[in-house]
């Protein structure tokens, strides 16, 4: 490689450059682009980044590089990136803004979740394209800590709109797991004629022509080895090639190089590179503070340096390659290391880097230390703060380590292991278990042990593999920590209820658990009284569990929760409030939870939050809103890399537009996703969704089917019960009638102990249908009237659509006509497309034309479009729009442009009035 006045000339490397140029190019034509150089140590890949840097004229630059000192400090290597594009910060939404600050321990906050640092992330990026394009290099990204990938994998696959470009250059391993889902260019070997090119461009002397084969074909092609193993041969050995070959690895070869090279430095000279290499901030000043701390004459040692061509000191200290850090850190002995680690803990300020101090002042010790292992908790609680868990875990893992007092050693251990499982170091966690339960725990540790066990086994395997320890932890610890013991009954009731049908160790286990502990009386706290009625209602039967689940529900309305209260215990309090038919409080709380979630930026939790809510717009007969949480639910799933959100919104909504084909594909997902193979709730939601589809479609021994299968597990609830509803419906029309009343009598006895209107509602429309005369047309009405109360417009709409069928076989043709068409118009506004079509064939043959409504017009939006497009016409802003689909707010610029290129308007002020629910869209 030659650099002059024109830049940067790479030997054989034309088609990589042109690939770079092409990228950059776009990005200054208002394009983003992301790519990963993937190759082995020495390949060129930093090379390729110094010649995307000098032809990056007019280009803002961010740069960052990995190093393996850090990968346990979080968000190290995403601030060492945003570091210069903070001034940004006040532009961005308030709980991203918030999330960022913490991230990169600006300010003190609660854990921000990653995927919201992300979203910030990305936010940040555009805001700081002007009008110029930014360049985004980051170099070793396999040595970044882990949360810095996982947000700049975010970051990467939301790039859309942005004249941004990112380029990372990553080594090559074994392992594909870092930055595997991106573009990427491999950086292979020269070719023989490129390689002796740049070979003789180094060699001075003569050099044997059976020498220069044997470099080449050992070499393989990598430009730094050709670069740098020459240097390391004597005069003799490049004249007749007089020397042993080298046996290790390739990249070992070059590390070996330079290895030799630095052991010929003088001793203080070495001393400095240990010291650069073994704090890899680059701080100047630091380093000559670390230097003067162990004797070193910091000038003449650094004169060395640079002389040698390993490292240059200007505002930062860099080396010519990352393998020279590794070879300086290998040069000396474990005591030396050790002098130097302590060297820089004594000069890194600790108000200002107290996590690097300790790390340092840590590796400086050699035997347990309770000062250092304390000062060590301490820093992992800061590093948790900041939303750190890789970090915490590191932090937590070490001082376990330094730790002489057995007490204190297990304690620390099971934070430790809670740590690492939280960061899905699940092998690393259970170990950590290990080693606590070596240690003399107390009965409460005992308990956490056991709750981490099931914890560990529910995350690497399933919630059914991990439920019968979370119960068994929920009884240890019962006796002395009920409080924790019952967010643990908790988690393990709505693992159990999750997982369905299960052989053994179901719902019911955890249900007989909960009822055999102290307290639970009905008559205490409403988390008791909730646990306590959802027990009684699996093991004695919904007539006696229901009242106190109800007056639990009800307790739940009375005040707001705090944070960490509510994303706790709303989830399963909604689940309930549907399973007792209180549909305000299921409306009320599902929208109090998801603005609880949204607000706080807890991603672990909107997804389900969302899916509850989601399925109360259903029933309210809101099929768009539900569609449009559904596109939300969407975007998080897409950003942690699960399908499972969207597939489950779809489920719920599509059976009810009647859209076939998007129903079976969601059924289809679902019941092959590896991750929820044997769960039994997904053979009861995806058979209640095809009973919803194919009563709107008119199917009806396919509904009975479904709907039979559906709810063969009562214990579930949810949407067990509501598959008995479709089944009344699908075996009427088959003429089953015996089996039809049977469902009907089950869904009295759980309706009027409710007491509801909508639970009044559905008993009355179910036993309608098996009825007659007089009492089938009370029942009717009754229905209609009763959840027309509890603002239950799908149901209510449909009990309408039963009445007409039933009032035009009864030959009132006049009256059928009445309901048959609030029916059509009701449904049709929601958008249940099936059903509306049953009601207009109905009215036909009750002797009234109904125009078959217009298909919808050819795809025009798709969902995400159609979606920004709502949210647009209801008065967000395109960050405030960002943030809910995790989308930057140039990207949501571009797909407005989008939407108003197709429904051929300029301007937000147009959209307003338009009738979107008209318009197509696809998925």
């Amino acid at each position: 490689m030659a650099r002059d006045g024109a830049g940067t000339e790479l030997v054989g490397r034309q088609d990589e450059c042109q690939i770079l140029d092409g990228l950059l190019a776009q990005a200054r034509a208002g394009r983003s682009g992301v790519l990963v150089l993937r190759g082995e140590a020495g390949i060129g890949k930093t090379e390729l980044l110094n010649y995307l840097l000098d032809r990056a004229t007019g280009c803002r630059i961010v740069r960052a590089a990995g190093v393996q000192s850090e990968m346990e400090l979080s968000y190290a290597g995403l601030h060492q990136l945003c570091a210069p594009l903070l001034s940004h910060l006040d532009g961005l939404p308030e709980p991203q803004r918030n999330a960022l600050r913490t991230a990169f321990g600006i300010q003190v906050g609660d854990a921000p979740d990653r995927f919201l640092v992300g979203l910030a992330t990305l936010s940040l990026l555009a805001a700081a394209v002007d009008d110029r394009p930014l360049l985004c290099l980051v170099d070793d990204a396999q040595w970044l800590d882990l949360v810095s990938v996982q947000t700049l994998e975010f970051v990467a696959r939301r790039l859309l709109a942005e004249p941004v470009l990112l380029v990372l250059a990553v080594r090559e391993s074994g392992s594909r797991e870092v930055l595997a889902d991106l573009p990427e260019l491999p950086v292979r070997g020269l070719s023989e004629r490129d390689s002796r090119n740049l070979l003789d461009s180094v060699v001075s002397g003569p050099l044997d022509e059976r020498v220069r084969d044997r470099v080449v074909a050992e070499t393989r092609g990598n430009p730094l080895a050709l670069v740098e193993l020459p240097r390391g041969l004597t005069l003799l050995e490049m004249a007749g090639g007089f020397g042993g070959p080298e046996t290790g690895p390739l990249s070992s070869q070059i590390e070996t190089g330079f290895l030799r090279r630095i052991r010929s430095l003088p001793a203080e000279t070495q001393q400095l590179l240990l010291i650069a290499a073994t704090e890899p901030v680059g701080d100047v000043s630091l380093l000559r503070h670390a230097a003067e701390r162990v004797g070193i004459d910091v000038d003449s040692a650094a004169t060395q340096a640079e002389a040698s061509g390993l490292m240059t000191l200007g505002t930062w200290v860099r080396f010519r390659h990352p393998l020279v850090r590794s070879a300086a850190y290998r040069a000396v002995g474990f005591e030396e290391r050790r002098r130097v680690h302590r060297a820089l803990a004594e000069s890194i300020d600790a108000t200002l880097y107290p996590e690097r101090r300790i790390w340092h002042l840590a590796s400086a010790t050699t035997g347990p230390d309770e000062a250092v292992a304390a000062e060590l908790e301490r820093s992992a609680g800061r590093a948790h703060a900041r939303g750190g868990i890789a970090a915490t875990a590191a932090f937590l893992h070490r001082a376990t380590e330094l730790t002489p007092d057995p007490v204190r050693r297990g304690a620390r251990a099971l934070a430790a292991a809670q740590a690492k499982h939280q960061a899905g170091a699940f092998d690393t966690a259970r170990e950590l278990v290990d080693v606590a339960e070596l240690s003399p725990l107390d009965e409460i540790g005992t308990g956490r042990a056991t709750l981490l066990r099931g914890q560990i086994m529910s995350a690497a395997k399933s919630a059914s593999a991990g439920l019968p320890l979370l119960l068994e932890a929920a009884k240890q610890l019962q006796p002395f920590d009920s409080a924790l013991a019952g967010e643990t009954y908790r988690d393990a009731i709505y693992a159990a209820l999750t997982a369905g049908r299960l052989a053994t160790g179901g719902v019911r286990d955890v249900a007989e658990a909960v009822l055999s502990t102290p307290g639970h009386s009905g008559t205490a706290s409403r988390e008791d009284l909730l646990l306590t009625g959802l027990a009684r209602v699996i093991t004695e039967g919904y007539p006696v569990g229901a009242p106190i689940l109800r007056d639990a529900v009800a307790a739940f309305r009375t005040e707001t929760p705090s944070r960490e209260y509510g994303l706790g215990w709303l989830p399963l309090v909604c689940r309930m409030a549907h399973n007792t038919w209180d549909f305000s409080a299921w409306s009320e709380l599902s929208a109090q939870l998801v603005d609880l979630a949204r607000g706080n930026g807890a991603l672990a939790v909107l997804p389900s939050a969302l899916l509850l809510r989601l399925s109360n717009r259903v029933f309210a007969g809101d099929l768009r809103g539900a569609a449009s949480l559904a596109v939300e639910a969407n975007a998080i799933g897409d950003a942690t890399g699960s399908s499972f959100f969207a597939h489950y919104g779809a489920l719920v909504v599509e059976p009810f537009r009647g859209r076939e084909s998007t129903t079976r594909q969601a059924i289809e997902s679902l019941t092959h996703d590896r991750l929820l193979r044997g769960e039994g709730k997904v053979t009861t939601a995806t058979q209640w969704a095809t009973a919803v589809l194919c009563n709107g479609l008119g199917r009806y021994e396919e509904a009975y089917a479904s709907a039979e299968r559906g709810c063969e597990n009562p214990q579930e609830l949810g949407l067990s019960l509501q598959s008995r509803v479709e089944l009344v419906e699908a075996a009427v029309r088959l003429g089953r009638t015996d089996r039809a009343v049977e469902a009907v009598r089950t869904i009295e006895e759980m309706t009027h102990v409710s007491g509801t209107p909508w639970a009044l509602g559905i008993s009355a429309a179910t036993h309608a249908l098996v009825s007659e005369g007089e009492a089938a047309d009370a029942l009717h009405r009754e229905a209609i009237e009763q959840l027309d109360v509890a603002g239950t417009r799908m149901d209510s709409a449909r009990a309408r659509l039963r009445y007409g069928e039933w009032l035009r076989a009864e030959r009132r043709q006049a009256q059928a006509r009445t309901v048959l068409s609030e029916a059509h118009e009701m449904l049709g506004e929601a958008g249940a497309e099936a059903f509306a079509e049953r009601a207009r064939r109905e009215l036909q043959a009750a002797g009234v034309k109904v125009s078959v409504r217009a298909s919808a017009a050819p795809a025009v939006l798709t969902a995400k479009e159609a979606e920004i497009a709502r949210l647009a016409q209801g008065g967000f802003t395109n960050p405030e729009i960002g943030a809910r689909l995790f989308l930057s707010p140039h990207t949501v610029e571009w797909h407005l442009r989008k939407v108003f290129a197709k429904l051929g308007i300029s301007s937000r002020k147009e959209i307003g009035s338009l009738q979107l629910d008209a318009v197509g869209t696809t998925s």
